[in-house]
Formats: C-alpha cells, sequence, structure tokens
C-alpha cells in the first residue's frame, strides 16, 4: 500500500468509526431521554422529515432502501405516534409524512443527546477545530447521504 492509499484507508476507518460511535451515543441518549422503541435508522428517517415532512419515495432514497422498506418504516412510526400521513399539497397522488409532536419531541431529544455527544470531542480539540473539522467535512460532502445500514 502506498502512502496516499494508507491515507485514504486511516481516513475512511476513521471517519466510519467517528460516525458509528456518534450514532450510538445519540441513539443512548434518546433511548435515555424515554424514546425505548425507536432504532437509529428511524432518528434517519426523523432527520429527513423533520423541517416540512417526505413522501414515502423521498424517505426510499435518502435511507437507500426500498420503497416497500420505507413504507413499512413509515407504518411504525405511525404505529407508534412518531409520523402521520397527510395529502400531499402539490401531488394530489401522493401522501407526505409528517413527524407529530411526539416526533418533534424526540427530534429535540436526538439534538439535545448529540451535543451531549460532541462535549468530550470539543473538549478534547477545542471549538475552534471542531467547528474547522465540522466545515471542511460539509465542504466534501455538502449533502449526505446519511444512511444507516442497520
Amino acid at each position: 500500500m502506498n502512502a496516499e492509499e494508507a491515507l485514504a484507508t486511516d481516513l475512511g476507518i476513521t471517519l466510519l468509526a467517528a460516525a458509528g460511535a456518534l450514532t450510538t451515543a445519540i441513539h443512548d441518549g434518546v433511548v435515555a431521554r424515554g424514546y425505548t422503541d425507536l432504532r437509529p435508522a428511524h432518528g434517519f428517517a426523523f432527520a429527513r422529515m423533520a423541517a416540512s415532512g417526505a413522501t414515502v419515495t423521498e424517505l426510499a432514497g435518502h435511507l437507500g432502501v426500498t420503497r416497500q422498506a420505507a413504507g413499512q418504516l413509515v407504518d411504525e412510526l405511525v404505529a407508534k405516534g412518531y409520523a402521520e400521513r397527510r395529502p400531499h399539497p402539490d401531488d394530489a397522488r401522493a401522501r407526505l409524512v409528517v413527524l407529530t409532536e411526539r416526533g418533534h419531541a424526540c427530534t429535540r431529544a436526538a439534538e439535545a443527546a448529540a451535543a451531549d455527544a460532541v462535549r468530550p470531542w470539543t473538549a478534547a480539540l477545542g471549538r475552534d477545530r471542531v467547528r474547522a473539522l465540522t466545515d471542511d467535512l460539509r465542504r466534501v460532502a455538502p449533502n449526505g447521504p446519511v444512511r444507516p445500514t442497520w
């Protein structure tokens, strides 16, 4: 392995390890805040739905799963009271999946858990380096995708 390949391998493994640790910490924080009936994949779906909702097809693309799998995930979130289906405002054939108040509350819990998870990183690296790292990563991967593999 040459130096460029070694750097690429090391960076890839390190980024995946950091992402895995962050996902686990956020999920554990959400569970500790009382949302015990969710999996990390639900959080990835919440991230897509949080702003203005999403169709099942959009969720499928965001999560990197089939439309059928996304539909099953939506059915689960609706049954648990985290999301609801509404008529799509721009497409009479589509349904929009939006977060309920319970879903938004869970999203706020995830945001607090994320802050708790990143606090040790900020303590170790300093706020300026964490901000610079965030900016650098946003520059090389501006639109994700952020997809669960579990």
